[in-house]
């Protein structure tokens, strides 16, 4: 238990004193015109593609949250229940964790294994926003917020196909 609690600390101090990934190529094109506020704040994404990360900045601007993560990490599964099980991550009978948010360090884990592609990432990052914008662990919190989050997403969506 001890190592993991370590381990976990020693990721998010790396995590707040590293740098975010840097994008070359027309995936940097993408982050400087859909989500300029996010590319230049304190959000750190680590462990994404160059084109998750540029998905993930643009929806989360779409999105529009009060509180914005200050670290989204994607993580092996292996890694991902390791980083679950140090947190003492509760999960709901019944249900699957495919992400998770720790509020006091606003870091957002997500598992790379359960990773389905961006109409999956936008409808779970906007629950996990749910979470921020609340600053509550109850997942029917986390949801009623997401909803907001998600019509933002899915008109955003609409406009372009118009």
């Amino acid at each position: 238990m001890q190592i993991g609690i370590c381990s976990a600390v020693l990721i998010l101090g790396l995590a707040q004193s590293g740098r975010t990934q840097t994008n070359t190529g027309p995936t940097a094109d993408i982050v400087d015109k859909a989500a300029p506020e996010l590319a230049t704040s304190p959000l750190a994404i680590i462990g994404a593609t160059p084109d998750q990360e540029a998905l993930l900045r643009s929806q989360i601007q779409i999105m529009n949250p009060a509180v914005v993560p200050l670290r989204i990490v994607f993580v092996p599964h292996g890694k991902y229940i390791d980083t679950a099980r140090t947190f003492q991550l509760h999960v709901p009978k019944g249900f699957g964790s495919l992400m998770f948010t720790h509020l006091p360090s606003r870091t957002v884990f997500i598992d790379i294994a359960r990773y389905l592609g961006p109409d999956w990432l936008g409808y779970w990052m906007a629950h996990e926003l749910g979470h921020l914008a609340t600053n509550s662990a109850k997942e029917s919190d986390a949801e009623n917020a997401a909803h907001e989050f998600r019509r933002r997403l899915k008109d955003s969506r609409n406009k372009h196909l118009h």
